[in-house]
């Protein structure tokens, strides 16, 4: 991707393991030069992107939908599962239809997944728990708490970690979703804001080509991905190998089914409607 504009796209990037296959191959490609990068969770970087801050970038799908008539979305890119995710679960330390009344935290970075597993719960299980809101940390959860919601790189480490140390049960809101519904789940969305889109179509084309890219060719070396995250992180090769290709980073219309799905019964079938999906630039994949 190239720019000939004086100001580089500011855009959105979420630090949490499930979105590196997305940015490595930025590096590769040198396309990484060409962007403005802010990292954070994927709650503050919806309120950044929806308040003019960057011009593209990751939102939780809850709240594209509540802005989806300010904001579109690039097609083929997302961060979502067609069954297990490993990395947004409910840990607990009571089966699940037996949380009614009981305490649970829920983790503060992202509404989607705390959204996905109240409805989980609610609907599947019949439960109304005490829930309270606080930082993502496993121990400090449980020490107060019955069940606890975690995603990104804090729910993966309890997976692999921490609960099965601590005798925990863990439910994968990915699995348990496709279970119930048969749909993939889309967790976050790649926006672009379309007062930006209007302005500069051919950058959000740039852009937009170059997430695909850098995807499609973490994906044909995810093994290299894996091995190089691995050398900073709490998790060894092989299980990020595993991890990246349970994720499923794709947006067309089997995605979009489940978004309406989940739109559907969370009471937002309006916003699910105003949904733009801007198709691939031409040549892309």
């Amino acid at each position: 991707m190239t720019t000939h504009h004086r100001f580089r796209p500011r855009v959105g990037h979420i630090q949490f393991l499930n979105c590196l296959p997305l940015y490595w191959g930025l590096a590769r490609s040198g396309n990484l030069l060409d962007l403005e990068l802010t990292k954070d969770t994927p709650e503050k970087l919806g309120e950044l992107l929806v308040n003019g801050d960057l011009d593209i970038g990751p939102v939780s799908l809850v709240d594209f939908l509540r802005h989806s008539d300010r904001l579109s979305a690039l097609s083929n890119i997302a961060v979502g599962c067609d069954g297990p995710v490993m990395s947004c679960v409910i840990v607990s330390q009571l089966p699940l239809d037996r949380l009614d009344g009981a305490r649970v935290a829920l983790g503060s970075t992202s509404r989607t997944s705390v959204r996905l597993a109240r409805l989980l719960l609610a609907e599947r299980y019949g439960v109304t728990p005490d829930y309270y809101t606080c930082p993502p940390d496993l121990g400090v959860m449980m020490q107060e708490a019955d069940a606890a919601v975690l995603i990104g790189d804090a729910a993966l480490r309890a997976s692999l970690h921490d609960a099965p140390r601590l005798g925990l049960e863990v439910h994968d809101l990915g699995r348990m979703w496709h279970e119930w519904t048969g749909l993939p789940f889309v967790f976050a969305v790649w926006g672009v804001r379309r007062d930006y889109l209007r302005e500069e179509p051919d950058m959000v084309n740039g852009v937009h080509r170059a997430f695909l890219e850098s995807r499609d060719l973490s994906l044909v070396e995810v093994g290299k991905v894996a091995e190089q995250a691995a050398r900073w992180e709490d998790f060894d090769a092989e299980a990020l190998e595993r991890y990246f290709t349970t994720l499923d980073f794709r947006l067309g219309e089997r995605q979009l089914e489940g978004i309406t799905e989940f739109a559907a019964r969370i009471g937002r079938a309006g916003e699910a409607a105003r949904v733009e999906l801007l198709p691939p630039p031409a040549g892309s994949r």
